[in-house]
């Protein structure tokens, strides 16, 4: 697994109001879909990106088809495809990169491919491998340490959201 250090996912993510998710199903027992219900809960804007849903909505949010449909602007693309999938789609994002403003090439759990990896970072871009964004909001806000996850210690204290002024607080 590709490691990151904490204050660089958490400076993504402080700095992240747009996420173009490709991949994004409307399937309700699909990751995806939680993950994207899970981020517009903490304030993300969405935009799902699945040719199958093209102008339909997901999540009360517009489909669209390409990275080239998504209006501007867009911090990060999500990957939620399989790991051959990532080289295209960040070719993709490197073609839209000026035009959309996207400034990380996420991928989720699970998706790694050095390629694609290399392509982003060439053209310029932060790149997270095999990471889930909302694992890592909830892990690095507090949300999820009550469980022991973040320090590695059962603990029953409330944490500090992002909303009251926690670590990730987004400006």
């Amino acid at each position: 697994m590709p490691q990151y250090s904490d204050d660089f996912i958490r400076n993504i993510l402080r700095s992240t109001k747009i996420i173009a998710m490709v991949g994004a199903s409307g399937n309700e027992m699909r990751p995806s879909y939680f993950a994207m219900k899970y981020l517009l809960d903490k304030g993300f804007v969405i935009r799902p990106v699945n040719p199958a849903l093209a102008g339909r909505d997901i999540l009360g949010q517009k489909a669209y088809g390409s990275l080239h449909e998504v209006p501007p602007p867009v911090d990060v693309v999500d990957i939620f495809r399989a790991s051959e999938a990532a080289p295209g789609i960040v070719r993709e994002a490197i073609a839209e990169k000026d035009r959309l403003g996207i400034k990380t090439i996420w991928m989720q759990l699970g998706v790694i491919n050095d390629e694609a990896a290399a392509l982003a970072r060439a053209a310029g871009l932060n790149v997270v491998m095999d990471r889930c964004p909302k694992i890592e909001y909830g892990r690095l806000s507090g949300e999820i340490s009550w469980m022991g996850v973040n320090r590695k210690l059962i603990d029953n204290r409330k944490p500090l959201l992002f909303s009251k002024g926690g670590a990730l607080k987004r400006g």
